[in-house]
């Protein structure tokens, strides 16, 4: 074992780390990831199973429900599109005088039976996919940021094309960071259009892995398939994997459609491009203050557009995406980094699972401005929680700063190593015959050393049992000193370069790139 190096597909990232002195020089071997593991004895794996924690008791789901339900019948949703007045009409939605859409709970009765359960969203690459079944978790970014942070300048800037393509790049060399969903804003393009364009280019350029992205403006909607039936390789290659999915603030909360937002969703479904159904509304704010009742605004939201998507095209893949948002109330800010954020998104969870929809929600949000203590503990409170609620897709989970205003790539790199750890605690104690037999203690301790180091039981488990951090310090005093009193953010930023530096710009074949950018505006 004393030979194994830390390797992944980075050149120049493999590196050894120095036995500890505190272990008197038996353990010469040290524990370290040695690649490539098979994904069923991997310590963390995408799509590990949550739902240990439940903030919300049975009686207190069925309660949301029960209120979701009479507020989309009494109160109901206003300023759909024509096209969408028809098509949940004709489902049997009742379209009031005051020009609001009300939802007989029968009707939501019937299409929550009709909606998509168990759904794949792919990447571009196989190995990528992810099933959206039970409480599988998938930790990835979001946001629309529009800084970016300098943590060398600690200063913030405009978010570019280049930014976003650069946070794309990392993320598929990031283990633990399982989707991309675009996360800054293309500030360096000044025509809607093009930004838009750029943005999808940019993410899917840097990534194999699934994309999310949404579009300014219905219009703009056809340009983004004309890129994507490229990318793919044509329409019905595209239709077969749809590696990019549509996030889709479908409502302005409280209880309004987004009416341009419906007219793309509706675009998005008969292109085959699965839906996120975004309810974002600020607790306080634009949704009320009771966490309870936040939530059921939220559920009352995305089940009236569980109606939309499904009376359009039944059993279509689309997330249950209650977002509610926290605001400080001293000053009516956001406060996306606090534990009642933390709270919102477990119970969203729990909702998503009482429906047995995919669910999705944002988790991992800071509000301190760099990656300080203080993010660190936002980060990583946030995203355990979000985890073991059994959350399917969290979003925001790394880099994201400000509460959502500035996005960070170093971030990015030390969020890998967060949520490592998270989803370790995720996964939980394997209690087995074989992890609970006494056999290796009475080796040890009548017949043996006296301790466990070297032993082989200890062996066989330091890769399958144990996650290790790639950026993280967890030398001794003496050794920091030694090796120069390193810095965490000094270490994150050497690697984000590694990584930029040694991987290629895009994951698109040469041929594919060129003609992208003879179509359409590329600035990155």
């Amino acid at each position: 074992m004393s030979g194994l190096l830390e390797t992944n597909e980075i050149p120049g990232e493999a590196c050894a780390v120095a036995p500890s002195r505190r272990s008197g020089g038996r353990a010469a071997r040290v524990a370290m990831r040695a690649a490539p593991l098979a994904e069923n004895v991997r310590p963390i794996r995408p799509g590990l199973p949550g739902g240990q924690y439940k903030p919300l008791t049975e009686a207190g789901v069925k309660r949301i429900h029960e209120a979701a339900l009479t507020a989309l019948e009494v109160i109901g949703l206003s300023q759909a599109p024509p096209s969408g007045v028809e098509i949940m009409t004709k489902a049997g939605a009742i379209l009031g005088d005051d020009g609001r859409l009300r939802f007989p709970r029968a009707l939501v009765e019937d299409m929550l039976a009709k909606a998509a359960r168990d759904i794949t969203l792919f990447g571009r690459d196989p190995k990528f996919d992810m099933l959206l079944s039970g409480t599988n978790t998938y930790y990835g970014t979001a946001g629309a940021a529009v800084n970016v942070v300098d943590v060398e300048k600690r200063e913030y800037r405009e978010s570019t094309s280049k930014d976003l393509l650069d946070a794309a790049r990392l993320v598929q060399h990031l283990d633990n960071i399982h989707f991309f969903q675009r996360a800054m804003v293309c500030r360096d393009v000044p025509d809607n259009f093009d930004m838009d364009m750029n943005t999808l280019y940019a993410c899917c350029a840097g990534t194999s892995k699934h994309v999310g992205t949404s579009f300014s403006d219905p219009a703009h909607v056809a340009g983004g398939f004309d890129m994507l039936h490229m990318i793919a390789g044509g329409e019905d290659k595209w239709r077969a994997r749809p590696f990019v999915s549509n996030s889709n603030c479908f409502v302005v909360p409280p209880m309004k459609f987004a009416t341009e937002s419906c007219l793309t969703m509706e675009h998005c479904i008969r292109e085959g491009m699965p839906i996120l159904l975004l309810s974002a509304g600020q607790a306080g704010a634009t949704a009320p203050a009771p966490l309870a009742t936040a939530i059921v605004q939220a559920v009352a939201e995305c089940l009236a557009g569980v109606v939309y998507v499904n009376a359009m095209s039944p059993g279509f893949p689309a997330i249950f995406g209650t977002w509610p948002f926290v605001s400080d109330l001293r000053t009516g800010a956001m406060s996306g980094g606090s534990g009642e954020q933390g709270l919102l998104t477990a119970g969203c969870a729990q909702m998503h699972q009482f429906y047995g929809l995919p669910g999705g929600a944002a988790g991992g949000m800071s509000d301190s401005k760099l990656p300080d203590m203080q993010a660190g503990w936002e980060q990583g409170i946030l995203n355990v929680m979000a985890g073991l609620s059994g959350l399917n897709m969290i979003y925001e989970s790394v880099g994201m700063h400000a509460s959502l205003l500035g996005f960070c790539l170093e971030s990015l790199v030390l969020g890998d190593d967060l949520l490592g750890q998270v989803q370790r605690c995720i996964r939980g104690i394997d209690v087995t015959e074989d992890s609970v037999s006494i056999e290796t203690m009475k080796s040890v301790c009548l017949e043996g050393p006296g301790h466990y180091l070297g032993d082989p039981q200890t062996l066989s488990l330091m890769q399958t049992e144990y996650v290790y951090p790639a950026v993280a310090d967890r030398s001794s005093p003496k050794e920091w000193v030694e090796n120069g009193r390193p810095d965490l953010i000094e270490k994150a930023i050497a690697r984000k370069r590694r990584i930029l530096e040694n991987t290629p710009r895009s994951t698109f074949d040469p041929a594919v790139d060129q003609a992208i950018r003879e179509k359409f505006r590329i600035y990155c």
